[in-house]
């Protein structure tokens, strides 16, 4: 194999069988690479943040490549399905450092992977680098919404998520404390002319914003000031500069801005109103589905183990979200999670129909997803061929 080949399939080598261990994450603006106790230090260019990483060079988050949709383009003679459970190492890509992650890193901690023979480490990569970075084939898969998957299918890729992690939709809306709307106040009035900071353009969190406007009557784009960050760590910044009068954020934001008193309480809880939701899933090229099964039976076997454990063990999850931020205040951290169980963020790991439905009727409305060229549907961007039926 050439050595532009060894680089594009470097995401999926086999390697001996060592022990899954790493260090807490120290930030939520840091690359993760789990379990080799590494931090690769983030390089910022504007919001956007680049890994550090030669297998990950800057540009692969914005060019296309066609043949990095292979996942795991190994030929027959050295490719992990074809060697049995030889061990292997995969990367995931976030798009942020997220407490909706836990079943995932819960997996790694466990050693969950580790007993089906992979090692997986995770890199973060915002501004759509996580996505990115799977269509050129510098990584196993993404953790993320599948309608991000939808829209590279659009585009000519070919995306399925294979397992659920995250199944509401982990987006709160939030204003200084006092600037709420009243109980009984009419929404769109509310939003209306207000600037509401959020994540990037074509994200998951963005979807949600721009469907919930749309649904209140408004414009997005003419009837409110959206300022649309790449880099959604940048969102309490912008409320603490007084620069927007509304928030859109996730966990552990929202936790982390109420404790320092920059927004209040939410005034608008999306996992209640938005029910079952797909919100984040593992999702990756179809050829690796078609190719490697039987490495992605054993990745989801394993992750199947962290969401369980997350579930079933609030005060385990409780012990290694603050591994995993470690810079979080702990009473700010168990309100955080009292609120994700409460939310019931965490709800199996089946890519259910309602699921995916609502994922992709929220990413239509909100103007992210045009499929009206090649219609995206359940069965293009799941499967359930992995996790059973729901």
């Amino acid at each position: 194999m050439s050595s532009t080949a060894d680089a594009r399939n470097s995401h999926c080598r086999a390697q001996p069988h060592t022990a899954i261990r790493r260090q807490p994450a120290l930030t939520e603006r840091v690359s993760v690479l789990l379990p080799a106790h590494r931090l690769i230090p983030a390089l910022t260019k504007g919001t956007s943040v680049i890994t550090k990483n030669a297998a990950l060079p800057a540009i692969a988050a914005f060019v296309f490549v066609s043949l990095g949709l292979n996942g795991c383009a190994a030929p027959a003679s050295s490719s992990p399905e074809s060697r049995g459970d030889v061990p292997v190492t995969i990367t995931i890509a976030e798009p942020v450092h997220g407490i909706g992650y836990l079943p995932l890193y819960a997996a790694i901690e466990s050693g969950a992977f580790e007993e089906e023979g992979i090692t997986v480490e995770v890199t973060t990569l915002t501004g759509g680098g996580h996505v990115s970075s799977v269509l050129s084939g510098e990584v196993f898969g993404f953790i993320g919404g599948v309608e991000s998957g939808a829209v590279a299918n659009v585009k000519g890729a070919s995306l399925k998520g294979v397992v659920n992690v995250v199944n509401r939709g982990n987006v709160y809306f939030v204003a200084p404390e006092g600037e709420e709307p009243k109980a009984g106040e009419d929404l769109g009035k509310y939003f209306e002319g207000k600037t509401i900071v959020g994540g990037r353009h074509g994200g998951t969190p963005n979807a949600i914003l721009r469907h919930i406007l749309i649904e209140s009557g408004l414009d997005p784009d003419t009837d409110t000031i959206l300022q649309e960050l790449e880099d959604s760590a940048a969102i309490p910044s912008a409320m603490n500069a007084g620069a927007a009068d509304i928030a859109v954020v996730a966990e552990p934001q929202l936790g982390l801005g109420i404790a320092q008193g920059l927004w209040g309480q939410p005034f608008l809880n999306v996992p209640a109103e938005l029910g079952a939701y797909a919100y984040s899933s593992i999702v990756v090229p179809t050829k690796t589905i078609d190719e490697n099964p039987g490495l992605i039976q054993r990745f989801v076997t394993a992750l199947i183990k962290g969401q369980e454990l997350i579930e079933g063990d609030p005060e385990y999850a409780f012990e290694l979200a603050q591994r995993e931020f470690a810079t979080l205040d702990p009473a700010a951290l168990k309100a955080t999670l009292d609120r994700a169980y409460e939310d019931e963020l965490w709800d199996g790991s089946c890519l259910s129909k309602t699921a995916i439905e609502t994922n992709l009727k929220v990413a239509r409305a909100g103007k992210i997803l045009d499929d009206s060229s090649i219609k995206q549907s359940y069965e293009t961007v799941a499967t359930m061929t992995f996790t059973g039926d729901c």
